[in-house]
């Protein structure tokens, strides 16, 4: 076979390979998408609860019902610099309330940024495909705590965090996504004075949401100089 005609049939085969992937979905690489999440944040503070309860001025108290879930809410921006590496910021705020015994109702808020590397596949599984991923995420969090009536008191911490889930494309362009974070952070309560343990202000993070890829174009190997 001639030399040309055989460099002919490589590109005509990669072509015919990077179609392929962008019919069927599975080349992420160039790809971006914006998910929206809802769910929620289940974070066990017991030691908290139980350094306030073992206060003298607390001895034979009846205990408060604990809380453990608070309403979250994320929104992910995200890149994929290859098929199997994104690159995102997710954007959070959670809330959740706190009854302590003797105690005006405590609220705590936490906002802020968490940017890090997602390693993602793509699955033959669904409408259009399935990505499930894992990542790693590090940011920064600001986090507010303030008992009815009493001053704010906020902490902002480095927060580290580990994820998975996966998008469910429903059409090429549009999806639903779960996904799970396990993130470590803690926050500040009261006034120095005061001496309240610190909070877990990470814990499990548990959303769903959809997800909006913005179309894109893989490259083109027959569109390559020789």
């Amino acid at each position: 076979m001639p030399r040309g005609s055989f460099l002919s049939l490589l590109f005509t085969l990669a072509a015919s390979t990077a179609l392929a992937q962008d019919e069927d979905g599975s080349a992420l690489k160039g790809g971006s998408r914006i998910s929206v999440q809802v769910g929620g944040r289940f974070a066990f503070n017991n030691t908290f609860y139980d350094s306030y309860y073992a206060r003298p001025e607390n001895a034979g108290v009846a205990r408060a019902a604990p809380s453990r879930f608070g309403p979250l809410v994320v929104g992910t921006f995200a890149y994929s610099i290859t098929d199997s590496l994104e690159l995102g910021i997710d954007l959070f705020g959670t809330l959740q309330q706190f009854d302590l015994t003797n105690q005006p109702r405590l609220t705590t808020t936490s906002y802020g940024a968490l940017l890090g590397m997602r390693y993602q596949a793509w699955w033959d599984l669904g409408p259009h495909g399935t990505v499930p991923f894992l990542g790693v995420l590090t940011g920064p969090m600001l986090a507010s705590t303030k008992f009815d009536g009493g001053k704010v008191r906020e902490t902002l911490s480095q927060t580290w965090a580990v994820a998975t889930g996966a998008t469910l494309r429903l059409s090429p362009t549009w999806g639903l996504c779960v996904e799970y974070r396990h993130v470590f952070a803690r926050a500040a309560v009261g006034q120095p004075d005061q001496r309240f343990s610190s909070l877990n202000a990470g814990g499990s993070w548990v959303s769903l949401g959809v997800t909006y890829n913005f179309p894109h174009q893989p490259s083109n190997p027959l569109e390559r100089p020789f």
